[in-house]
């Protein structure tokens, strides 16, 4: 990918707006220019008043990977200007959260893997529609990390308690199939369909009423009493005391090295 293309891609047809992650080579994962394109391409949704329905989807073979653990390098163990503490742990996740402020729904095309904060990326949007074959996971305690993005918060609702805690208790990575039998996602169909469908749910979307629509997406979370961005924050401040642990360095290495990790507890 050149790198004269834009990190996030945004494309408007037909009231529809399709947000695209565009860093396929780095698993359109948590970078600064993909989180600083996506805050910005969002800005400019919510104040083009024409559009209906915002779809967003990935590049490559995943939708996004998560944090950029590998590009990161020391800043992930606490070395350097860039230490994940509290508040900066949440101004990561922040880009993300943002899309929750779309008053239009939101459909996320998962036409890839998501993992860890890609897939909190993913259940923010209103409606999703996975890879049946693709990876989908919250694979924090893999790596010895507190979860983030207000996934402890969003899962239980979309899941169900039960199967919400054994996939953020065992970090366990599904299949888009089982992520639609577990009802994480609304639909798994071939990667290559992945797209045609949120589009096609899209139009549905944009051809009701613009007004009713907005208003009924959020009477529908309103009497849910939504509030992931608390979440996140509480989130953060955990999250932040796992960055400070043995396990946490274990755990990155361990994933960058291919390799199971041995935890100690410490």
């Amino acid at each position: 990918m050149s790198e004269s293309e834009p990190p996030v891609k945004l494309d408007v047809a037909n009231h529809i707006a399709t947000i695209t992650l565009n860093r396929p080579e780095n698993r359109n994962s948590m970078t600064p220019d993909v989180l600083g394109g996506l805050a910005e391409t969002i800005q400019t949704v919510r104040a083009d008043r024409e559009i209906r329905c915002v779809i967003v989807t990935g590049t490559g073979r995943s939708f996004c990977a998560g944090a950029d653990f590998k590009s990161a390098g020391g800043a992930w163990d606490g070395e350097g200007e860039f230490q994940m503490r509290n508040e900066r742990s949440y101004a990561m996740y922040q880009p993300f959260l943002s899309l929750l402020e779309v008053e239009v729904p939101v459909i996320a095309a998962m036409q890839g893997h998501a993992i860890g904060g890609g897939l909190g990326l993913a259940v923010v949007c209103d409606i999703r529609v996975a890879a049946a074959e693709s990876k989908y996971g919250v694979n924090f305690v893999r790596l010895g990390l507190h979860p983030g993005m207000a996934t402890t918060w969003l899962l239980p609702r979309l899941m169900g308690m039960p199967r919400a805690v054994e996939l953020l208790l065992t970090g366990r990575i599904i299949s888009g199939a089982e992520a639609a039998e577990a009802g994480l996602v609304n639909y798994a169909v071939q990667a290559d369909e992945v797209l045609a469908r949120a589009n096609a749910i899209a139009t549905e979307i944009a051809e009701a009423a613009p007004l009713a629509v907005r208003w009924t997406k959020q009477t529908i979370y309103q009497g849910q009493n939504w509030d992931p961005p608390t979440a996140a924050r509480y989130e953060a401040h955990a999250q932040s005391r796992t960055f400070e642990t043995e396990d946490f360095r274990e755990g990155v290495a361990a994933m960058l090295e291919k390799r199971t990790p041995e935890f100690k507890g410490r």
